[in-house]
């Protein structure tokens, strides 16, 4: 199944929440939304930089709306906190895009003393969605969309060392972070089954996108191989408004499913398809697991 644009109606009435949506695939996200005239909350890290964003978004007049919130996913109980005033503030979510995330940095803890790759990218947006979940379940077709990456294929969990104190490296960390996304995701979908729930779970990931996660991850490791890599790279990543187009699939295209994940069409580049979950992710026990571990830590 391919993606197509001429199939996502008019959004207005309906209300989304972004994860990291003043820059990259976050941004280009809200642009498409609120182009359609939904409203939507976009969370970010930085308000000032939030607030850029808005005001840039806000110059081309779209029928859409903005909500400007604050989020830190690097400590639990802000997430906590702001998913409180989010569910005081609104009484119904549509659908809740967990797009933020980190890439590859060298070994830093969130405020709970959690590996930062582990609790932003997959236990701060669990705790999120739980949180946010009753709000979900107030509309009929409502959504969970979790953005991993491709590195999910790469992954696997280091059950005995999560948070990476006896030995860290941080790709295998990402990579570990992105294929618990997948798992999350699918386990989360499974569960809203078993309960006859109104919500469904997918995934998207972005293939090759331009974003600010690889300067970033330049800039914090001071890696000048780096920096070359992605230079060398640079023909290959396509344009972040591309890379966004698979979580606007898996939010928004009427016949997407619970379970099922957006990629790319040339698994890299190009428009969105249905394309496989990491093998890893689609073993029951171990997403079971996963889950009950990471409940664990966000309690």
């Amino acid at each position: 199944m391919s993606f197509n644009l001429n199939e996502i109606n008019e959004q207005a009435n309906r209300l989304f929440l972004i994860t990291g949506a003043n820059s990259g695939l976050g941004y280009e996200s809200t642009k498409f939304l609120l182009k359609k005239g939904a409203t939507v909350i976009m969370c970010c890290r930085d308000l000032e930089k939030g607030e850029k964003a808005k005001q840039k978004l806000l110059k081309f007049e779209y029928p859409g709306i903005i909500e400007l919130l604050e989020l830190d996913l690097s400590d639990l109980l802000n997430v906590k906190a702001v998913a409180g005033s989010i569910k005081k503030r609104f009484n119904h979510l549509d659908v809740l895009i967990n797009n933020a995330g980190i890439m590859a940095p060298p070994r830093t803890l969130s405020k709970q003393g959690l590996e930062i790759q582990f609790g932003v990218n997959h236990l701060a947006h669990m705790l999120l969605t739980l949180e946010l979940l009753p709000m979900l379940n107030e509309k009929n077709n409502s959504r969970v969309v979790t953005v991993t990456s491709g590195v999910q294929y790469f992954g696997k969990i280091a059950w005995e060392d999560l948070q990476g104190r006896y030995k860290y490296d941080r790709w295998a960390a990402y990579a570990q972070s992105k294929l618990a996304n997948v798992m999350f995701g699918l386990e989360l979908n499974s569960i809203l089954k078993e309960s006859n729930s109104k919500t469904t779970s997918l995934l998207a990931h972005p293939g090759f996108a331009r974003t600010n996660l690889q300067p970033k991850s330049v800039a914090a490791n001071k890696s000048w191989q780096e920096e070359i890599a992605y230079k060398l790279m640079d023909p290959m990543f396509q344009s972040a408004q591309m890379g966004a187009l698979p979580q606007i699939a898996a939010a928004l295209l009427p016949n997407a499913k619970g379970g099922e994940q957006y990629g790319p069409r040339y698994n890299f580049r190009g428009y969105p398809k249905i394309c496989r979950n990491a093998p890893k992710a689609l073993d029951q026990f171990n997403r079971k697991k996963l889950w009950e571990v990471s409940e664990s830590l966000i309690k």
